[in-house]
């Protein structure tokens, strides 16, 4: 039937309801609902003079009979408990070959479950993550899908259309089955956590350490946008750097408080990396540094109690530049690691090159760094390393140098900046072909007898205090 809906859409909070107008925005005709049935009225109005049509169900019967079939739903709820209370409720209703689409920041173990779940039924389960706010599902987000190839040859022309274009090509693509489009999405949210933290770094050190007042740091970072550093992040820093408050006169960031939470994204990146014998120390910085700020009694006692002497830092803006160039690189290519780790592990023919180039618009971690992550992995990266490709070695060896410097100020100044830091002990633990092991396997067969590995024969071995 001609009146039906090409796709439907649950839950009207700030993405759902941005993500359904983008979809009308670009021709499409859409049914949508809400578990609060008041908000529809007044949300279909908003689509007034659309190319394509909203229209609202009260009942979750009608919406789903409202849609063609196959059907292809997007959810967009809390990705835990809701999720699956809502796929115990939906499936009596669903036809084979319908798809589910989980369209929030989900756990991607939960994604696999449901998607095998599904598949028991003749349905397809699609976890697809969506980045870029309420501001890029309304006019084009960066989407990360996974789910199955059928389920992809369908939803494909809604997402390439609402989706964010760079130089024409959509910023969407099919990543792979059951989880993969959610762990991608996850490992995003780590890098994002990771740049954040080292943007916010450098600030604190400029700010605190040489001196500088908040708007010329913004108006440092406006100009690093218009280079090498150009991101959406360093773009948005130094423009809100440069902002005063209405009310006190002050910078605005002098009279917000200095705790953040997490929702969850940052952290699983590091507990899967973990599990998976990874280590993404940036990433783990930028968690830490988080979890640290919650704790803002503590802080407030420690200072009091210990004391907060820094001293005054020289510190060249040319380095922080270069120092946070350096450690950009290093932290996309702990995400990656994850993410080859992750292929390895799960069977997913994830292609990096394709996932820098959807992160190249739409998404928070969008820079120009990643046309050039992608040209690195297009042309092939040694043992399969982002930092170990000749383009990103000859950005490290520039660059590294002044991460460095940054660095050793920082630490004889009393600055905490572990981002930065991890991003360093990672790149020099990397470089060096002998590390410390060898003192650990020492350690652990003397106290365990758990035996080593010896450079010059093969098999287990024990030390001379076992003779």
């Amino acid at each position: 039937m001609s009146n039906l809906a090409q796709i439907g859409v649950y839950g009207l909070g700030t993405m759902g309801s941005a993500l359904a107008l983008n979809m009308a925005d670009n021709g499409f005709d859409v049914a949508v609902t809400n578990r609060e049935t008041d908000w529809i009225d007044d949300f279909i109005k908003e689509g007034d003079g659309l190319s394509g049509t909203l229209t609202g169900h009260k009942t979750l019967e009608d919406f789903i009979a409202g849609i063609q079939a196959p059907r292809t739903i997007l959810f967009m709820i809390p990705s835990g408990a809701p999720m699956d209370a809502m796929i115990e409720t939906v499936m009596p209703l669903l036809s084979k070959g319908d798809t589910i689409i989980d369209g929030g920041n989900a756990d991607f173990h939960l994604t696999r479950r449901r998607s095998a779940l599904l598949a028991e039924k003749d349905l397809h389960f699609v976890g697809m993550g969506v980045s870029g706010g309420e501001n890029g599902a309304r006019h084009g987000p960066s989407m990360m899908v996974g789910g199955t190839a059928d389920s992809w040859s369908r939803l494909k022309p809604i997402a390439s259309a609402i989706a964010a274009k760079f130089e024409g090509d959509p910023c969407v693509d099919h990543l792979g089955p059951d989880g993969a489009g959610h762990f991608v999405k996850t490992v995003h949210n780590g890098i994002e956590y990771a740049d954040m933290e080292m943007i916010a770094e450098a600030y604190k050190l400029l700010r605190y350490g040489a001196g500088w007042s908040a708007a010329d740091i913004g108006k440092l970072m406006t100009e690093w946008d218009a280079g090498a550093l150009k991101s959406y992040l360093v773009e948005i820093t130094g423009k809100t750097l440069q902002e005063t408050d209405p009310k006190t006169g002050k910078p605005v960031v002098d009279i917000i408080l200095d705790r953040a939470g997490q929702k969850g994204t940052g952290r699983w990146t590091v507990i899967e990396a973990i599990k998976m014998g990874q280590s993404a120390s940036a990433i783990e910085g930028a968690v830490a540094a988080r979890a640290w700020s919650a704790e803002k009694a503590t802080r407030v006692a420690g200072a009091k109690i210990i004391g907060d002497d820094r001293e005054q830092l020289d510190l060249s803006a040319t380095d922080l530049h270069d120092a946070l160039m350096a450690a950009r690189i290093l932290g996309y290519a702990q995400g990656f690691r994850i993410l080859t780790a992750a292929a390895a592990e799960f069977d997913w023919p994830l292609d990096y090159a394709r996932i820098a180039e959807i992160w190249r618009a739409g998404c928070i971690i969008r820079s120009a760094l990643l046309d050039d992550i992608s040209d690195a992995f297009r042309q092939g990266t040694p043992e399969g390393q982002l930092y170990l490709a000749p383009s990103m070695v000859e950005k490290l060896n520039d660059t590294i140098p002044a991460l460095r410097r940054v660095c050793i100020a920082a630490i004889g100044g009393g600055y905490s900046v572990p981002a930065l830091f991890g991003a360093l002990a990672f790149y020099d633990t990397m470089r060096q072909s002998r590390g410390t092991a060898d003192v650990i396997q020492m350690q652990r067969d003397y106290f365990g007898h758990h035996g080593f590995e010896r450079v010059d024969a093969e098999g287990a071995h024990h030390g001379p205090w076992w003779d």
